[in-house]
């Protein structure tokens, strides 16, 4: 809780501590894709694991971990053998995709600015970090 004039109250952390460590969930990389993917539907733990390229599997439970405990996601657990195990949604992580959603399109848009950018601060010819592109 916050008192008054922005300080915190004893035994709590200042609202802007609170919301740089909501940002910081939210914001990071990984989270950006896993509500991104689940925004089309409940998916298993393979599909995002496959759907996300790069992430490891210790990443992805982290990261699955983290935005369940925020309240983003829910993990239901199938009594079936093997077990199967979906991740989806909440309304609360719903909200999210509209946000996300721009953030994705304004990347894909100003893609080739932000990379002559790069180009240009690192004087040398525009360079992609993505593997498959530039085995291309």
């Amino acid at each position: 809780m916050t008192a008054i004039g922005g300080e915190s109250a004893p035994g709590f952390a200042s609202a802007a501590c609170r919301v740089r460590l909501v940002l910081d969930r939210i914001g990071d990389k990984w989270a950006i894709y896993v509500v991104d993917r689940l925004g089309s539907g409940p998916r298993r733990f393979s599909e995002l694991l496959r759907g996300i390229d790069g992430i490891t599997a210790r990443m992805l439970t982290v990261t699955l971990r983290g935005l369940e405990r925020d309240g983003i996601l829910t993990r239901t657990v199938h009594a079936t053998v093997p077990a199967r195990v979906d991740y989806a949604l909440t309304p609360l992580g719903e909200t999210l995709l509209s946000a996300i959603g721009q953030l994705v399109g304004w990347a894909d848009t100003h893609l080739a600015e932000i990379e002559a950018a790069q180009a240009a601060y690192d004087g040398h010819p525009a360079e992609t970090a993505c593997p498959e592109q530039a085995a291309g």
